[in-house]
């Protein structure tokens, strides 16, 4: 946003206007997207693949397999095949009702529309000419985060986590493969291996001294990759319980091929905790995912030791945590080095989303510790994500202004900041 732009959001704060007006003005720094450059700059990208790489795929096929399960390869990355009525139905008619769905039928409807509000039989044709027809141009991603009013937005590249997603985005670098790099053929959830990114940076540890000292050469490199945290998704590849950690039994496990499942625990309990004590030591924040994927293992509480063993680390946990917002509430009130990041708790369930949020404004010891994000792969669920966010923050805040609970002037204040200022000062963007 330049210098004119900032202004006339200044501006918004004196002008008389209604809440919902000032919240879609605001220009939002989205801190959590998928854009990966594999399928955000397809220039074939069809209507149904819109469908499968986004969260109305998870209803069709969960991304990620379970403990008890095995898969060949990440159906959000798979080919794609070409669009029919019979293989939209799935989505439209079987799993019509779910959010993600409605989410994404929103927006594909108004941006490649003339005005229906649903896919149907008798025009899902022109739909997919118009899919087809923008994504084979350049500037259409960038557009449509224009018209989605993003002004900032920071990236997860889980297929390549050390990727340098120049000026215009910033990134994050997931930290799963060194979580799980005993060996030199393990490999985390999404295939990656620690010692080919490590490679990357020009370093082949020998030892796991060697290993751990690499740690403080890719923490230290991340502004020359305008990468601006680290990532911790582990809940997709073990339980998040990062105990005190064992050194000898990590130790033990270097250069393992089939460790035990005590040893692939303990690695990656004394790795979590190295990261997050560099992250502090250097003032990055951590972010963390909470809540479903390998459901079993994913509560927040169980993040509460390593939160306690690093008071000087500032983590961002995610998606509210769903199903357990309320613990992850009351953590975020005795922990005061832990921020919310709203992202996908939006998408998954619009009324939990606002029951939490009205919680969350009443429980959180400040105003700075919320922010949002979009988590999806393709621009057109981003789109949708940001329109549903600004219109969800709104009848929160109109509610709370019903009850007396605030003045306006509070609720354009608190819009502002979880929008937009808290993750410009969390994230220290310029």
């Amino acid at each position: 946003m330049n210098r004119n732009e900032d202004a006339r959001f200044k501006a918004l704060r004196v002008m008389p206007q209604s809440l919902r007006d000032f919240i879609s003005a605001i220009p939002i720094v989205d801190v959590h997207e998928h854009h990966i450059p594999e399928i955000l700059l397809n220039p074939q990208v069809n209507l149904l693949q819109l469908f499968q790489q986004s969260y109305a795929g998870w209803t069709q096929a969960r991304p990620y397999p379970l403990p008890s399960e095995t898969r060949a390869s990440d159906p959000m990355l798979a080919g794609t095949s070409p669009t029919t009525w019979e293989t939209l139905a799935p989505f439209l008619e079987k799993s019509g009702s779910n959010s993600f769905v409605r989410n994404l039928v929103s927006a594909i409807t108004e941006l490649h529309g003339a005005g229906e509000r649903a896919i149907t039989r008798g025009n899902w044709e022109a739909l997919e000419a118009s899919v087809r027809r923008q994504h084979q141009r350049p500037e259409w991603c960038r557009e449509v985060l224009r018209r989605a009013g993003i002004e900032r937005l920071i990236t997860d590249p889980y297929t390549d986590p050390l990727l340098d997603a120049g000026a215009s985005y910033n990134s994050v670098v997931r930290i799963n493969a060194f979580a799980c790099g005993w060996h030199a053929g393990s490999r985390d959830h999404n295939g990656n291996s620690a010692r080919d990114l490590l490679r990357k940076l020009g370093m082949e540890p020998s030892s796991f001294d060697d290993y751990l000292a690499a740690f403080e050469k890719l923490v230290d490199g991340l502004a020359s990759r305008h990468q601006v945290a680290l990532k911790n998704a582990l809940a997709y590849d073990r339980d998040v319980a990062f105990d005190e950690h064992d050194e000898k039994l990590a130790r033990q496990t270097w250069g393992k091929a089939s460790p035990s499942a005590a040893e692939r625990k303990a690695f990656g309990d004394f790795v979590v905790d190295r990261l997050s004590e560099l992250a502090g030591e250097r003032d990055v924040p951590v972010q963390m995912h909470l809540g479903t994927a390998l459901i079993r293992g994913s509560h927040p509480l169980n993040v509460a030791g390593l939160v306690e063993r690093h008071p000087g680390t500032r983590f961002l946990l995610m998606h509210l945590a769903y199903p357990w917002s309320r613990d992850l509430l009351g953590m975020a009130f005795v922990y005061r080095n832990i921020w919310l990041d709203l992202t996908w708790s939006l998408l998954l369930s619009p009324s939990h989303f606002k029951l939490a949020l009205h919680e969350a404004i009443e429980i959180l010891p400040d105003e700075a510790r919320m922010m949002i994000g979009g988590d999806n792969w393709h621009v057109e669920e981003t789109y949708g994500t940001m329109k549903r966010a600004r219109q969800l923050i709104s009848e929160v805040l109109e509610e709370k202004l019903a009850a007396s609970y605030f003045r306006s002037e509070d609720a354009q204040r608190l819009a502002a900041k979880i929008l937009r200022e808290n993750a410009l000062g969390f994230f220290k963007l310029k």
